[in-house]
């Protein structure tokens, strides 16, 4: 299936979505999702490729997601299994020095979350309902050693409650996607890293980095 940007509409990302990735950076755990966007010019695909991250700006750090293809427009009533027509894996790149700068002046973080090439995605994978969801491990390996792992069942708010409240609060639609937020363990990115995203043990996404 294409990561094609132009089949993406818009891209809805979750923040400390994981208790212990929001203790990690010293943030309050919040008691409603926490949603911000990325432009669709942030997608690149993880299929091998080299990509460009910012070099002159701070760390840029790696966080890994799980990603919610909307299949279906969300309607009040309407079955939220229904709605998901595929996952990914992606990686939601942050400049983390200019995202404590920007949280320090309580301005909106797009400049730290929606740069060019900031939202790398891997293959699309039938959705496997929420059970199965919930209890498959998903990890993120760095030139081979494990930097995360994680599973749906760890997340404050489940899938359930995120396409309501993004479908409630913003509206979802078919194309729309959906950043459901990282685990512990985000670091910054070093030139020539090669990213590993696995799915059930298995390679969906793999890119290695470039700083410009």
């Amino acid at each position: 299936m294409s990561t094609n940007s132009n089949d993406i509409r818009n891209i809805y990302c979750i923040g400390r979505n994981y208790r212990l990735h929001a203790l990690e950076l010293g943030n309050e755990v919040p008691d409603e999702p926490l949603v911000f966007t990325k432009p669709s010019h942030a997608i690149v695909p993880m299929d091998g490729n080299v990509v460009s991250i910012p070099g002159n700006v701070g760390e840029v750090h790696f966080e890994l997601e799980i990603v919610l293809r909307i299949g279906e427009a969300y309607e009040p009533g309407n079955d939220i299994e229904q709605c998901i027509d595929g996952i990914a894996l992606g990686l939601d790149l942050t400049l983390r020095d200019v995202q404590s700068k920007l949280k320090a002046k309580g301005q909106p973080w797009l400049a730290a979350k929606g740069f060019k090439g900031s939202a790398p995605l891997g293959e699309w994978l039938p959705y496997p309902g929420a059970a199965a969801l919930a209890e498959t491990e998903f990890v993120l390996l760095r030139n081979g050693a494990e930097a995360q792992r994680g599973k749906a069942a760890d997340m404050l708010f489940g899938v359930a409650e995120l396409i309501q409240y993004v479908g409630e609060n913003y509206g979802l639609g078919a194309s729309d996607i959906i950043y459901t937020g990282t685990p512990a363990g985000v670091a910054a990115l070093q030139e020539g890293d090669l990213l590993q995203a696995l799915w059930a043990d298995k390679v969906v996404g793999s890119c290695s980095v470039a700083l410009v």
